[in-house]
């Protein structure tokens, strides 16, 4: 059997404070672009970017994620932290497609949901040179996490909610066998539980919310039996 992909419904308050994460970065840093990046397979897309006014990128541009040389690409296929101060100075890095954007340096962590699997990265990057200090790389491991303890929460709730709707579909189609009562078609008594039959009225009082299928009491049966 094929399991079904979870995909992640992040909820517009956590939306909202990413946002105000991204922009709040940008601003701190002076930088053009804070972004969270999201893998939407097979792409990769901008799911979070800073409101500022030189971001090139903007949410929903998305870039087939396999061999599409971005630096994100990097950060989710190792699972670990990317720092390019310049990328035209660097073989492996000038030809990437943000350089085309001006954005020459980077710096990005890998967001992973609880399962290990990523989620995407959180990055900033700025179009002149920039070797962030270990004070900004600490600041970003800080905020990664605080991001990825958020997608922890949303995947465990969205995990939970998924198993907690089958397990409640499967108890009320349990409980629509088990509440179906016998009446008898001719008198409209009711068969219990305990195999006796009572009136109508009688048993719905202890009984408001069970179900009925037919099937003749054990007197009515004899008087059509005769």
């Amino acid at each position: 059997m094929v399991q079904r992909k979870l995909v992640l419904e992040i909820p517009e308050n956590l939306l909202q404070s990413w946002q105000d994460t991204v922009d709040l970065l940008a601003d701190l840093l002076d930088l053009p672009a804070a972004l969270i990046m999201r893998i939407n397979d097979p792409n990769i897309e901008v799911f979070v970017a800073s409101n500022t006014t030189n971001n090139p990128y903007h949410v929903g541009d998305k870039e087939i994620l396999s061999n599409s040389g971005l630096y994100c690409e990097h950060v989710i296929m190792t699972k670990k932290e990317l720092l390019v101060s310049n990328a035209t100075k660097d073989d492996l890095w000038r030809s990437n497609p943000d350089v085309k954007l001006n954005m020459i340096s980077y710096l990005g962590f890998p967001l992973l949901k609880p399962d290990g699997a990523p989620f995407g990265t959180l990055c900033v990057l700025d179009n002149k040179e920039n070797h962030y200090s270990p004070i900004v790389q600490r600041l970003m491991d800080k905020l990664r996490n605080l991001i990825q303890n958020d997608i922890e929460l949303v995947y465990t709730n969205q995990i939970l909610g998924d198993k907690n709707k089958r397990v409640m579909d499967y108890l009320r189609e349990i409980q629509s066998f088990r509440g179906m009562v016998q009446v008898c078609p001719h008198c409209k008594r009711i068969k219990s539980n305990d195999g006796n039959w009572y009136p109508f009225e009688k048993y719905m009082i202890s009984h408001p919310d069970a179900d009925f299928s037919h099937i003749y009491c054990d007197d009515c049966k004899h008087d059509f039996d005769d």
